[in-house]
């Protein structure tokens, strides 16, 4: 029986060493808003090189965390609200956190508590501002730059939130890999494992569709061959420019679908454990892919293509791959009792990304360590 699907992405992409060059064009005399990360030189170089070639932005606001927090984001919002002039475009220079951020603001101007009262269902959509925003991404993994939806954290009550609305996708999305070949090894690896995670949570997905898993089985394939030599060779231009269109094409994927079970158990451990993201969402990928073996015929044959026709064998090879990279594969190495994980499991099916996932309670229990 034939199944209905559809794909839907309307960010324009520009991809290339050297494209941002272009930021000029895309800004097109718009009074704008810079957006990117303090007190580190790379960026204030880039602050520097933007505004000589691109006209000196309207504000420029650097108050960016790792994990965007409410308490953050006031402090942002008040910051783009010192604009003499009102920006007409915000452009996001930086990682994840830069363009989720862009995102907050897009949607809250000056005032936070617009988007904070949306987020707690006390305010409708209709009450949000939609401020064009032009993504330039600066690591390879987030794929916040082809999406509509921005993660936001309320670290006093341990809650994460995300803003989704349609009209959050960027304008445009530059892709330089060239701004990626400061990215520490550190965060190199963080955000490779986090694009891996994208792009295979978009398959065991119930939301998955052709075009989606096409996307994911490319960029899980590059990402899985070329993280361990970008890792061992960080000023390699042409690793840099491969691991950038691998995410590239799991935030597309997943742009369509959402994440699944990987990434809302990575909630837990990044709220109550501290985890890096990255780590946080790909060391469960083993065991949740033990779990969907058999569960769907599309899932199996887009798996397959990624780890060949022995799915078991495959579990075993991403187990491999991952401990290569040292990244262990159990919850108890993150400072969480069983007990505890077979909570979070539980709570993680229940969240939306969760009940995104394919497979069922019993099998991927049956795979916790």
């Amino acid at each position: 029986m034939s199944q209905s699907w559809k794909y839907i992405n309307p960010v324009n992409v520009w991809f290339g060493v050297g494209e941002i060059a272009s930021l000029k064009e895309k800004i097109r005399g718009r009074k704008y808003c810079l957006l990117t990360y303090n007190d580190h030189p790379f960026f204030d170089h880039l602050v520097d090189q933007v505004s000589v070639n691109a006209g000196k932005p309207s504000v420029v606001v650097r108050d960016v965390e790792p994990n965007p927090s409410f308490a953050g984001l006031r402090i942002a919002c008040d910051s783009f609200g010192a604009a003499e002039n009102t920006p007409e475009v915000i452009v996001a220079l930086g990682g994840g956190s830069v363009i989720d951020t862009a995102k907050v603001l897009a949607a809250s101007g000056n005032d936070f508590t617009r988007v904070q009262a949306y987020l707690e269902g006390r305010a409708d959509a209709d009450t949000l501002f939609n401020v064009p925003i032009i993504a330039v991404p600066t690591t390879a993994g987030t794929g916040s730059e082809v999406t509509c939806w921005a993660t936001v954290w309320d670290t006093e009550n341990k809650k994460k939130y995300s803003l989704a609305r349609p009209n959050l996708y960027p304008e445009h999305s530059i892709v330089d890999p060239q701004l990626t070949l400061q990215v520490p090894h550190s965060l190199t690896l963080s955000t490779g494992l986090d694009a891996l995670s994208h792009a295979l949570e978009s398959i065991w997905n119930v939301n998955a569709n052709p075009v989606s898993t096409n996307h994911a089985v490319f960029a899980a394939k590059e990402i899985i061959a070329t993280l361990p030599a970008l890792l061992r060779n960080l000023g390699d231009i042409g690793l840099r420019e491969r691991m950038g269109r691998a995410s590239l094409f799991a935030g597309l994927a997943f742009s369509n679908t959402k994440t699944a079970l990987a990434h809302s158990l990575s909630y837990y451990l990044t709220l109550h454990h501290g985890t890096v993201h990255g780590i946080a969402c790909s060391f469960s990928l083993p065991a949740i892919l033990r779990s969907v073996i058999s569960k769907n015929t599309a899932c199996d044959a887009a798996l397959r293509q990624i780890f060949g026709d022995d799915l078991e064998q495959g579990a075993i090879d991403l187990e491999a791959f991952l401990a290569d990279l040292g990244v262990s594969t159990r919850a108890t190495d993150y400072g969480v009792t069983h007990e505890n994980w077979v909570g979070a499991i539980n709570d993680a099916l229940l969240g939306e990304r969760g009940r995104n996932f394919i497979g069922s309670r019993e099998a991927i229990l049956a795979t916790a360590a």
